[in-house]
């Protein structure tokens, strides 16, 4: 098996630097052959650590690339650059063994051969295996021998040039397969997939050894995706895998792997997948697309928390337009299922702006969509669909007249007013004798009426033709001025805003209260979004008018406030409120001003405000506002008086317990206690944070606080205690090093309780967990003393 991946770079004066991998096996037992070829000499060393292995080998060259040469990795080496000094390095780091080579002799060409001990050189190879170096005899020679150099005149080897992946010359004059291959990749572009797929099967059946048939294989690996035949994806990527592991298709194979499995629902085999991609490839745009359909699997086992926040990850790690499209459409889907349209309605407005023609390139699924706000009665969100989609369809299409009589209707019970009569009237000009015509037209007709007081609509109705027709004329003006008034009469507050700019352009001295109406119509959609919490209103009318609304609305103007991040208003607000007289009302503000100026980073003030409020409670340990002693403790850890905290420590624990919501606080006074080498701090909190993860059966402080607390324990020579809890992260799932590192400490207080036969298994558990660990190497020096 034989697989090469070429590049070349540039030099500033024209020199060129090749380098080649090289896969293959001997004895069944992979290895990997690099090498770099320039046309002037330069250097390559060997950097090794205390055991004499080879950690990397630095190249250094004279000249400087004119553009710089990407990460290239395979199984065996990461190879990277950089430039120091106007220095050109390379650096290759081996995932096993390394060993570098200068190639001083062609063989093609030189007679003799010996020995070559040589600093510089036009070409070195570096070889990568995983324990037995394949292709070079290894036996140690005398030191004493002679280099007597070796003679080919009448041994010299045929040289056959580039081979394919089998083994076989390449021959490039033949090129029969490149018009099938370039078809191939036509026909998936348009969609043909049955005619790619068969497209594939002949050509690899026609040209076996196809130089296009790692691509005919991605191609087909593809196709089988899109025909959402899973089994097949599962199948072939198998071999791609294995066949073709330093392509640069691989991040996609990965995710297409992944996502079979999910969709087989092999979940555990789906995972693997998903971690090679996201660990292997993360900057890849396929483990952004890893994220979607990671969490495609997930949310359709029910793990919804977990699906969204992958979702998530994909929407605000990307660049790929395509894929945050994807990834919002999906959190949208979602809020709408559980009814939060609002936020739904924030995806698909960003989709709208972002690729409208999403919609039209998922018609089934944006009808889909469309009525369940519908449903929700968000009537804006679905019109806006409707538009991406109306507007990228044909008139002949079967839903175009539909959605165009819908869009209409739908706006007609918004604000939106004017849209509506617009998309009505292009719906009755479309589609003179439609199904939907008497409908249309009612609708139209009654835009002109805005609530069922047939005085009022007629009313509006003479106003909004005055005003049409009269526009800019006194009678006009006269028009917009009553239509204001009969507008606040009836409480339609966001009507009147919405022509805020004419009713303010009339005469101010015929029209003297136009202001007045304004600012009531402001208060009066503020109240509104206040009673329904539609803190974004809230903000927006405060930002745009000046408005001071009764003491009664200060807690909801205050939630909005925090809520949409107004730190300024909300601070005037509980501002306000300090001076009460009103003792209860005093407190309530007193920790709504602590939290604001803790979530603005003023913790001198949290500290002095908090230990006013604490003044105030102290003396009631169910107060609603006792949580002001985990913020002055988080306040004094930004500020880093640490004495202070572990106080106040105390007086958290004896109000809330052993809480999971302070466990991040016990951990801290813990590495305080570590800090300090207060081995009774770090074993008191400790054993607490333990006692809550135990109760909550989570261990998100693991294996850090067992680890602390272990040491503790030694240093106060209770090997008991230590063995307890060490060995207590049996049970907690953890990395290979931690691992490693658990059973070696095991082993060490088994040992130090001289229990060998227990300290032995132990230390062997270590260097099982993981040998390449420095924790599986002190194991192994451990059970040297035995």
């Amino acid at each position: 098996m034989l697989r090469l991946i070429l590049f070349s770079l540039l030099f500033s004066n024209l020199f060129a630097l090749e380098i080649s991998i090289n896969s293959a096996k001997e004895d069944f037992q992979k290895y990997s052959i690099l090498h770099l070829k320039s046309q002037d000499y330069f250097v390559c060393q060997e950097i090794k650590n205390d055991f004499k292995i080879t950690t990397k080998i630095i190249c250094a060259f004279s000249k400087q690339p004119v553009q710089p040469l990407k990460t290239i990795q395979n199984d065996f080496f990461k190879i990277n650059t950089r430039i120091k000094d106007k220095t050109f390095f390379i650096v290759i780091k081996p995932f096993y063994k390394i060993t570098l080579i200068p190639i001083v002799f062609n063989l093609t060409k030189d007679n003799s051969t010996y020995k070559a001990n040589v600093k510089l050189s036009k070409h070195w190879m570096i070889l990568g295996f995983h324990d037995k170096t394949p292709l070079i005899n290894t036996q140690k020679k005398s030191e004493k021998g002679i280099n007597f150099p070796f003679y080919l005149d009448k041994d010299k080897f045929p040289f056959v040039g580039a081979l394919d992946i089998r083994g076989n010359p390449v021959h490039l004059n033949k090129v029969e397969d490149v018009t099938q291959y370039l078809k191939i990749k036509k026909d998936f572009k348009a969609k043909k997939y049955e005619l790619a797929l068969n497209g594939i099967d002949e050509t690899l059946s026609k040209y076996p050894n196809s130089l296009f048939k790692a691509e005919l294989l991605f191609y087909k690996l593809k196709v089988y995706s899109k025909l959402k035949d899973y089994d097949n994806v599962i199948s072939l990527s198998k071999e791609y895998l294995q066949e073709y592991s330093s392509n640069e298709n691989i991040p996609e194979v990965l995710a297409l792997t992944a996502r079979a499995y999910a969709k087989n629902g092999s979940t555990s085999d789906a995972d693997y997948f998903f971690d090679r991609l996201f660990s292997e490839h993360a900057d890849s745009v396929y483990a952004k697309w890893g994220y979607i359909y990671k969490a495609d699997m997930l949310y359709e086992s029910g793990g919804l928390k977990k699906a969204l926040m992958y979702y998530d990850k994909a929407l605000t790690e990307t660049k790929s337009i395509d894929v945050a499209v994807v990834a919002a459409y999906k959190i949208a889907q979602s809020d709408l299922e559980y009814s939060k349209e609002k936020d739904a309605s924030k995806y698909i407005m960003k989709i709208i702006n972002a690729k409208p023609s999403f919609f039209i390139e998922n018609l089934k699924s944006s009808l889909k969509t469309i009525q369940g706000f519908v449903d929700a009665q968000d009537y804006i969100t679905a019109s806006a669909i409707a538009k991406a989609l109306l507007d990228r369809m044909n008139k002949k299409d079967d839903n175009y007249e539909l959605l165009l009589k819908n869009r209409g209707l739908w706006l007609a019970k918004t604000p939106h007013k004017k849209e509506a009569l617009k998309a009505l009237n292009a719906y009755l000009k479309t589609y003179k004798y439609g199904d939907y015509q008497d409908e249309v037209q009612t609708v139209k007709d009654s835009l002109f009426f805005d609530t069922n007081d047939d005085n009022s609509s007629v009313k509006l109705k003479k106003y909004n033709k005055l005003i049409s027709d009269y526009r800019g004329d006194s009678i006009g003006n006269r028009a917009i001025y009553e239509k204001a008034k009969l507008l606040l009469s009836k409480g339609m507050y966001s009507d009147i805003l919405g022509f805020k700019d004419s009713i303010l352009a009339l005469d101010s001295d015929k029209y003297r209260d136009t202001k007045q109406i304004i600012q009531k119509a402001a208060i009066g959609v503020m109240e509104f979004a206040l009673k329904h919490k539609e803190c974004q209103q809230v903000l927006n009318i405060s930002n745009d008018y000046n408005i001071t609304l009764s003491d009664s609305w200060d807690d909801g103007i205050y939630e909005c406030a925090m809520k949409g991040g107004d730190y300024i208003l909300a601070k005037k607000t509980a501002g306000k409120n300090l001076e009460s007289t009103n003792i209860d009302f005093r407190k309530k503000w007193l920790f709504r001003y602590i939290k604001i100026d803790f979530a603005t980073s003023n913790y001198t003030d949290v500290i002095d405000a908090s230990k006013e409020l604490i003044s105030l409670i102290e003396d009631n340990p169910k107060s609603p506002y006792k949580d002001v002693y985990r913020i002055l403790f988080d306040a004094y850890m930004r500020v880093g008086k640490k004495d202070e905290a572990i106080k106040i420590i105390n007086k958290i624990q004896k109000l809330f317990g052993l809480s999971y919501k302070d466990v991040e606080r016990y951990v801290s006074v813990m590495g305080i206690g570590s800090s300090l080498k207060d081995d009774n701090m770090v074993i008191k909190y400790g054993n607490d944070v333990m006692k809550i993860q135990s109760s909550s059966n989570s261990h998100d402080q693991s294996p850090y606080v067992e680890f602390t607390l272990y040491q503790a324990y030694v240093n106060r020579e209770n090997f008991q205690k230590a063995l307890e809890v060490i060995k207590s992260l049996d049970s907690v799932k953890l990395n290979k090093n931690d691992r490693a590192r658990q059973k070696y400490l095991l082993g060490s207080a088994y040992s130090r309780l001289w229990r060998d036969e227990k300290a032995k298994k132990a230390y062997k558990e270590s260097i099982k967990a993981d040998s390449k660990s420095a924790w599986a190497k002190l194991a192994q020096d451990a059970l040297k003393t035995f």
